[in-house]
């Protein structure tokens, strides 16, 4: 006997509009394949723009992911309407991708915006896919052994490098743009991340990678690095309460502090367990597979305490960089970050509409001028770093100060993370990711011109010289 129970008036009027729900899933399904054709061809104009610009950089000798990043300004928003998103006040008949895919399937205008909505939502998570899997990159890359070993001059050089472009910058937005607080802070808090990569590079290049002054630049860009994602953390949280509070100030720096500096200590402990894992799983992806469990757990938990999946993500390289399989470990990860991360770079530049910045509209020359002032505190910021060394006599200041000049990826994420949440408004989004580009453009002939005709100085900072120790 089948009882058939007696839903009380309340549960049946919730039910009741849930009768619908058949002819919605098929509604649903018939979109599907259209959703997914719409993807496909996103990810064809994200990879191909990706490799044309990545390789049309690396022949101009800039970093391949200024290539990326261009390659999106071009493709989206600002020109070729390939890839656009819904935010922003655009449809589906400004996407050029959308307009193909409706004359394909003779969709109705509410089909297509509907089709256009979901296909934007998946490019959307696979490009924060691909910024946890940089930040995870960027981890296992930061040499904990050499952190330790950088000395008080790059601790302090690097503190510098975070805390005085991030003051200036916020408290100029606010006292002389009227930015309101959370956005400045964040806008701020952008300026302070150095690209260790693009600097490391042109040391290397000029013989200067061994010398006081190269020693102390790639230190300072690794803690630069790692404070920046600590404040990245704690700006992005404060903006999803939409107000300052002191006492979650300071509870978020602490507890990203906390969790960085417990996921080091716990690198030592989680060492043999992780290999030992490893030395017990014998099919394909025994490494990289309990590698990312482990990422995007530590991503999750990271979110999961009002912090950052991104930290999360940056934490688990931290700890990973100390097992034994961290050399095959980063080649296995290589192939995967290639395949997401240069989505996420496409998507921050087809996201930025230049035009917001175009001098000739009246409306628009408030943001140029925050454009420009964000420029001026960003290489002024990090100039002043070189003048923070101190003890040590005939260093050149200049050039310490010139190398901490360039963002980068970091500056990049702050950007992504900003203009997906809605925390930047156009002007900021578009004035940032002019700044990342510049002073990636401006670093290495001015770091060149910086050390001139200096003659390298293979130097480090464990140097035991006499006449003028580093501490």
């Amino acid at each position: 006997m089948i009882l058939s129970p007696i839903l009380p008036p309340s549960i049946g009027e919730i039910a009741a509009p849930m009768a619908p729900l058949p002819l919605l899933a098929t509604v649903v399904a018939e979109d599907s394949p259209i959703i997914l054709s719409g993807v496909l061809l996103t990810l064809v104009v994200i990879y191909l723009a990706s490799k044309l610009g990545a390789e049309a950089a690396r022949r101009l000798d800039f970093p391949p992911v200024l290539g990326e990043l261009v390659a999106g300004v071009i493709v989206g928003v600002s020109a070729l309407h390939l890839l656009i998103f819904p935010e922003g006040g655009l449809s589906a008949s400004d996407s050029l991708i959308m307009t193909v895919l409706q004359g394909l399937n003779q969709l109705a205008p509410a089909a297509v915006d509907r089709i256009f909505e979901s296909q934007s939502e998946v490019i959307s998570v696979l490009a924060e896919i691909g910024v946890i899997i940089l930040l995870f990159e960027i981890g296992l890359e930061s040499d904990l052994r050499q952190l330790k070993e950088v000395g008080i001059q790059a601790t302090v050089v690097a503190c510098v490098g975070v805390a005085a472009p991030f003051a200036a910058g916020t408290a100029g937005l606010m006292l002389v743009f009227h930015v309101a607080a959370i956005p400045a802070i964040f806008a701020g808090a952008a300026l302070t991340a150095t690209s260790i990569g693009i600097t490391s590079k042109v040391l290397s290049e000029l013989g200067q990678l061994k010398s006081k002054e190269g020693q102390i630049i790639v230190g300072a860009a690794v803690i630069d690095d790692v404070l920046g994602i600590i404040v990245l953390a704690v700006v992005a949280s404060l903006a999803k309460t939409g107000e300052i509070d002191v006492v979650n100030v300071i509870y978020l720096i602490v507890s990203a502090t906390a969790f960085l500096i417990g996921s080091i200590l716990l690198g030592g402990v989680f060492n043999k367990s992780f290999v030992a894992i490893v030395e017990r799983l014998k099919t394909r992806g025994n490494i990289v597979i309990p590698a990312f469990v482990f990422a995007f757990f530590m991503a999750f938990l990271g979110n999961a305490i009002h912090l950052e999946a991104i930290l999360g993500a940056f934490a688990a390289g931290l700890v990973l960089d100390e097992t034994d399989t961290r050399n095959e470990l980063d080649e296995l990860i290589k192939p995967i970050a290639d395949l997401l991360v240069p989505i996420f770079f496409v998507t921050v530049g087809a996201r930025a509409d230049l035009g917001v910045l175009n001098p000739t509209v009246p409306e628009n020359r408030a943001g140029l001028l925050i454009a420009v002032f964000l420029m001026v505190v960003a290489i002024i910021g990090k100039l002043v770093t070189g003048w923070a060394v101190f003890g040590i006599s005939g260093i050149n200041r200049l050039a310490i100060g010139v190398g901490m000049i360039p963002r980068g990826e970091v500056g990049l994420v702050f950007a992504g993370i900003g203009s997906a949440s809605g925390i930047l408004d156009k002007p900021l989004e578009v004035s940032i990711i002019i700044m990342v580009i510049l002073t990636t453009f401006l670093a290495p002939p001015f770091l060149r011109i910086a050390f001139g005709k200096t003659e390298a100085v293979p130097e480090t900072l464990e140097s035991k010289e006499p006449a003028n120790p580093i501490p």
